[in-house]
């Protein structure tokens, strides 16, 4: 029976059918749902293993990015979510995704919360104060995710203007590296200024993910730019929702 999965999505979101696509292609049984639907209806959560937050510009960023979301998520959802988390199914949030999470309280603590929400770790405007679009490299680390394993290198593309991850102290920091919640840093190239080169982090249990790289944009060789040089061997992304798939199924 193949695990299924929503993708939530709102005014400004433009990923979602991408990342549909690219957990059907992982062995999901995957739908894209509207927020308000979720908000009215919060049992729609109830036969769902996993949730995605996809990338775009929710809500046009206005205020910041991913607020006005993460907001619906606090004021509206956040009893519903905190169940869904706490009985052991999946959340991935990817760059207006990863925003959301992060400005709700679902990151770093696993917890939507809003007394807590974007006190300890936030993501800000691009060092270079302008939206980027380009590839990057990445290296995960730690064991603690689903979503990735300790060791796996890859390339995905980034498109952000706020992907700065930074942390309220250096204590924070420090608990999130020895609790192994940085799934992922950029390797060789800090296209934003993160601090301690973080791309994405996970939640204490490490089944609520977020990145600001884009792996739904990178399921199939061909979409990459150097598959004609036959450089390209696998679809990086299509690895992170086939990791939760093979967690789901074993779990």
């Amino acid at each position: 029976m193949k695990p299924r999965a929503i993708v939530l999505r709102a005014a400004g979101v433009n990923c979602d059918k991408e990342s549909e696509y690219a957990l059907s292609l992982a062995g999901f049984e995957a739908t894209r749902v509207h927020l308000f639907r979720v908000i009215e209806q919060p049992a729609l959560l109830d036969d769902v293993q996993l949730l995605m937050f996809p990338g775009g510009f929710s809500y046009g960023d206005d205020v910041a990015a991913g607020k006005i979301f993460a907001n619906q998520i606090i004021h509206r959802l956040a009893e519903p979510l905190n169940k869904f988390v706490a009985d052991g199914k999946l959340i991935l949030g990817v760059c207006n995704g990863f925003q959301v999470l992060i400005k709700s309280g679902l990151l770093p603590w696993g917890k939507a919360d809003a007394a807590s929400a974007n006190q300890d770790a936030t993501l800000g405007w691009n060092d270079s104060g302008s939206f980027i679009d380009r590839w990057i490299r990445l290296a995960s680390d730690g064991d603690k995710c689903v979503f990735l394993k300790r060791g796996e290198s890859l390339q995905l593309p980034i498109a952000h203007g706020e992907g700065k991850f930074l942390t309220a102290s250096k204590q924070i920091l420090k608990k999130l590296r020895d609790g192994q919640q940085i799934v992922v840093r950029y390797e060789g190239d800090n296209p934003n200024g993160s601090e301690d080169d973080v791309a994405g982090i996970c939640d204490p249990t490490g089944r609520v993910f977020g990145l600001m790289p884009h792996p739904e944009r990178f399921v199939d060789i061909t979409q990459h730019p150097a598959w004609t040089r036959g450089q390209v061997k696998r679809a990086d992304g299509l690895v992170v929702f086939q990791n939760a798939a093979a967690y789901l199924k074993s779990s």
